[in-house]
């Protein structure tokens, strides 16, 4: 009995003190994950067994990881996925990259206060011992475009070995909580990505002429045709290969604006990293920028963990991203702020605020127009890096190569993994494997990454007794898993393109199966029919946890979000297959064919606050995180200087810091455009490829092991 109360207490204290997702609509929580306590900075906590030290510490409410040398600027993560350097601490006594680093138990962590000492140490290096492998394919990368090249290549009857620098595979696959667009027979549509993660791992374990080695980061390629790679925080392994596919996918993208370092200012896949691989809890209330659809599911998936997303901005004045997924965001009490950009964060050595404002047609911030929110956590999404330099290295060495995915092109998930397929054909063929590989394939490659298309005007539909589809989808994009789903064919593609980015319509008659609604992934797709002549029933797709039952009245919305009545719900049905709730409700017969969702987020929390921060000034904006160096000081120098080469900018040590400037060089056309010159007359930076500190000690060993001992 004293055993059961201390560990009920002990899960108690756990709960209180840690910032911890405990219940998903989507995600089931683990029940089995072991806790190990661990120290930071003096003080004792708890934590899950092989999670990243940095989840472990934002969940326990640390967000605060090291003072920046230069100004002693607090800095917290950015981007989640071991491209930058901003998570870097002291663990065991080196300086690592928490978000790459698994817990263990009894790990001592300190915050990385200025620069990192030399650890004293008396003996000998005996650290981890260099191996050797050998493979025909090596593939770099196990998101879903390079588990699908592997996938063709040993149907090839290839050996491939995957490295990839997580503790599982599917790459970005594995944060993707939501139903996928594209076609269900070419990309698994209609399938949520960490069920597509799933079954393209469980393929690649059914190859026996497919090794893969995880939390494994490719560090270095070398003109013998080698690779080298840092496994587990300890040993360095030597890879030799015939072919190499490069899945590298995408780093994020920063944005300059007054206060972008502060603690809190993180990239969306970050927050889906912690949101969905380790089930954190990282904010309360949150503000995104870019309206493309990273942003808007990266909004989807904090409401979906119960966050309050006060709202997104886009400098543009059109969404970038689906309709679809915009208007599902605006139903659920999201607002979009166009021609909008942020004018500056603020906070006491953390986000407490952050400012936008309306943008005129040079895209300059209107002052007059701000308005403040108070928030703890700014998302930026405003786009992605391809991480394509082993790409380049290995062409200009001459090695046999390909790319795929994100490292190739910026694409939705979908095409990765058709595009996967065809990189994977086309190393075979490079091998000298006689491949054809079908024309139609590029083809679908390129459907698959289109950009959306022509938005039509939704008509009036009539309701009858009978229940019919409402589709809510009038953006041309690529999907079409509601008419492969639909069992009686009655779901059809508007003959325009005459491919999948033509629209949905119905056309025959409806079985009230409620599969359309259930595989949607945009929650396009309604069914309603006629109760009598006053009121109609319309089944609603809801991806939440419902905090309603049935009897109770809940708000729901138009296709734009405007909320058009307090609905009876009816029935709550649970769809197992696509995990969708199906709701039931009681309307008036004139709103059944315009109720498209449900209100999640009531307006009173997503107001601005009444008095408007503007406490920095535009100089003061950090470009290189790393050094700290800011706008003015490039600004300056670009004024008092002839630069024709971005190189010079290490005289500030501009690009000169941890991430091997991969973080800062994105930023640095926009600022030569502020400075008045032309980018494309400027050389640009040397590359730097190396992305994860290797220590010594893994690699003075001169000893060589083979794979046995791996």
């Amino acid at each position: 009995m004293a055993l059961l109360l201390k560990k009920l207490y002990e899960q108690f204290l756990f709960g209180v003190r840690m910032r911890r997702i405990t219940k998903h609509p989507v995600i089931e929580v683990p029940s089995d994950r072991k806790s190990v306590r661990f120290k930071f900075d003096g003080v004792e906590y708890t934590g899950y067994e092989g999670e990243m030290v940095s989840s472990a510490l934002i969940a326990n409410g640390i967000e605060v990881f090291s003072i920046h040398k230069k100004n002693d600027s607090p800095r917290g993560i950015f981007c989640a996925n071991g491209q930058c350097a901003n998570c870097t601490l002291i663990i065991d006594g080196i300086p690592q990259k928490s978000c790459v680093t698994p817990l263990k138990e009894g790990m001592v962590i300190r915050s990385l206060v200025h620069l990192p000492d030399l650890p004293e140490i008396d003996s000998a290096f005996r650290g981890g011992e260099r191996l050797n492998l050998q493979c025909d394919i090596l593939v770099i990368g196990g998101g879903p475009a390079g588990l699908s090249a592997a996938i063709e290549l040993a149907k090839k009857g290839y050996n491939v070995i995957i490295v990839d620098d997580k503790d599982r595979l599917g790459g970005k696959l594995v944060l993707q909580t939501h139903k996928f667009f594209g076609s269900i027979e070419d990309c698994h549509a209609g399938t949520r990505g960490i069920d597509i993660a799933k079954i393209l791992s469980d393929e690649i374990e059914r190859f026996k002429n497919i090794r893969v080695l995880l939390n494994s980061v490719a560090v270095g390629i070398y003109k013998d045709r080698k690779v080298g790679v840092f496994k587990d925080n300890k040993n360095y392994i030597l890879i030799d290969f015939e072919g190499l596919v490069i899945a590298t996918g995408a780093r994020e993208k920063s944005l300059l604006f007054p206060g972008n370092d502060l603690p809190g200012v993180y990239g969306a896949g970050a927050f889906q990293t912690l949101v969905n691989r380790d089930l954190v809890k990282p904010s309360s209330r949150i503000f995104i920028v870019g309206s493309g659809n990273v942003g808007l599911i990266a909004a989807y998936h904090a409401l979906q963990a119960g966050i309050t997303v006060v709202g997104i901005c886009d400098v543009l004045g059109t969404v970038s991203g689906y309709k679809v997924h915009a208007d599902k965001i605006k139903r659920m009490g999201v607002p979009i702020y166009l021609r909008h950009t942020v004018v500056c964060a603020a906070g006491d050595r953390k986000v407490e605020k952050v400012t936008v404002a309306e943008v005129d047609e040079k895209f300059r911030p209107i002052l007059k127009t701000a308005k403040t929110f108070s928030v703890d956590t700014i998302l930026i999404a405003v786009g992605l890096s391809p991480v394509n330099e082993f790409y380049n290295m290995a062409k200009k060495f001459g090695f046999k190569v390909v790319r795929a995915g994100d490292a190739e092109e910026i694409a939705e998930a979908s095409s990765a993994v058709f595009g996967g397929r065809i990189a994977g054909l086309e190393m075979a063929k490079l091998m000298g494997k006689d491949v054809k590989i079908d024309g139609s394939y590029y083809e679908k490659m390129e459907l698959l990454k289109s950009k959306p298309g022509q938005v039509y005007t939704k008509g009036k539909v009539i309701v009858n007794e009978s229940f019919r589809p409402i589709i809510h989808c009038v953006q041309e994009i690529p999907c079409n898993p509601c008419v492969s789903i639909c069992p009686s064919g009655s779901i059809r593609l508007k003959k325009v393109n005459n491919n999948i980015m033509d629209i949905p319509e119905f056309a025959g008659k409806c079985t009230g199966c409620q599969l359309c609604v259930a595989i949607c992934p945009g929650l396009a797709i309604t069914l309603a029919r006629k109760i009598d002549d006053e009121n109609a029933e319309v089944i609603l797709p809801h991806e939440f946890v419902p905090d309603f039952e049935v009897g109770d009245h809940i708000e729901v919305t138009d296709m734009d979000g405007e909320v058009l009545y307090s609905a009876e719900v009816l029935r709550i049905k649970y769809n197992r297959r696509f995990k969708t709730h199906l709701v039931t409700v009681r309307v008036p017969l004139e709103y059944a064919d315009r109720v498209a969702g449900i209100r999640i987020q009531k307006d009173e929390e997503v107001k601005p606050d009444e008095e408007v921060c503007l406490e920095h000034v535009p100089e003061e904006t950090v470009v290189c995180r790393c050094e700290g160096v800011t706008l003015g000081e490039i600004l300056e120098f670009l004024k008092t200087r002839k630069v024709t080469d971005a190189n010079q900018l290490k005289v500030l040590r501009v690009g000169m810091g941890a991430c091997g400037g991969k973080t800062c060089s994105t930023l640095l056309p926009h600022v030569f455009r502020i400075a008045g010159m032309e980018w494309e007359n400027i050389e640009q930076q040397t590359h730097r490829p190396l992305n994860v500190e290797v220590p010594m000690f893994a690699i003075v060993n001169e000893k060589d092991r083979d794979e046995e001992n791996l």
